[in-house]
């Protein structure tokens, strides 16, 4: 697995907030002409919510799913001094330093389970995913997927890794079967999870896991916690994942029963 490395920019205009949630992410433009979606380390959970974004938004892309690009980007000391909310000029004030950024979908559409269709292989590839990561923010009223140039694309992956917000427990976490995926959007069509399993485990080896965790920004890490060093938490976050994809049976086998209460 070769090493990760982002494209790196500088933010140089702020467009507008983009209102949804509680870490008021925002639609901004670079110093390379492209717009993105930014993800501030000042907003929200902070540093642990970006944490969470590039290592779940990476390991779905190294699993073969649609995700944007994730670009680190630069908040200058002197942008946003002249915006006029107090609540968005204090937001990118905190979030002075290395953000990251979403390669913005122009035009695409919020994908609707009611409306848009998924195959059942995707579908389950998704969900064993989702599982996997522990994400709790993929349901039907939220799906935080979207329709673009006639494909499905995952975004949004700051909820993952729940047990990042207090460190306490996730040995055991690590080997949940993940109760929360009863309420993911594509259980229903997930037919196929013992197929996803294999073919996961083909693409998201332990070597994957280290590539991406080590290519986590220290900055992040070190604003993430207080009381853990950067290395001790690479190695919290390596020995989870792993330990999730030695032992996916738990939550592969959950989300088969879980799809059968439903149906």
């Amino acid at each position: 697995m070769k090493k990760i490395e982002l494209r790196r920019q500088e933010v140089s205009r702020y467009i507008t907030p983009l209102r949804e949630g509680g870490s008021l992410p925002a639609l901004a433009e670079a110093d390379d002409g492209f717009k993105y979606v930014l993800k501030f380390r000042g907003g929200g959970h902070g540093a642990k919510s970006l944490i969470a974004e590039f290592i779940g938004g990476e390991l779905a892309r190294a699993a073969g799913l649609r995700v944007p690009e994730l670009v680190f980007l630069d908040v200058d000391e002197d942008f946003g001094r002249t915006e006029g909310d107090e609540e968005i000029q204090e937001l990118l004030q905190a979030s002075r330093g290395l953000n990251l950024g979403l390669h913005y979908l122009s035009g695409a559409l919020t994908w609707d389970v009611a409306v848009n269709t998924i195959d059942p292989v995707t579908a389950s590839q998704i969900v064993w995913l989702d599982s996997l990561l522990t994400n709790v923010d993929r349901t039907a009223r939220n799906t935080n997927m979207l329709l673009w140039n006639g494909d499905l694309w995952l975004i949004d992956h700051g909820a993952t890794l729940y047990f990042h917000h207090s460190w306490d427990g996730w040995e055991k976490a690590a080997l949940s079967p993940f109760p929360y995926i009863k309420d993911h959007a594509l259980l229903p069509r997930a037919s196929r999870m013992n197929e996803a399993d294999a073919v996961m485990h083909s693409r998201i080896t332990p070597e994957v896991i280290d590539a991406i965790v080590d290519a986590v920004p220290e900055e992040w890490l070190i604003q993430a916690s207080a009381d853990i060093t950067p290395d001790e938490q690479r190695r919290v976050y390596r020995t989870f994942l792993k330990t999730r994809l030695s032992n996916s049976e738990i939550f592969t086998d959950h989300a088969i029963e879980a799809r059968k209460a439903l149906i």
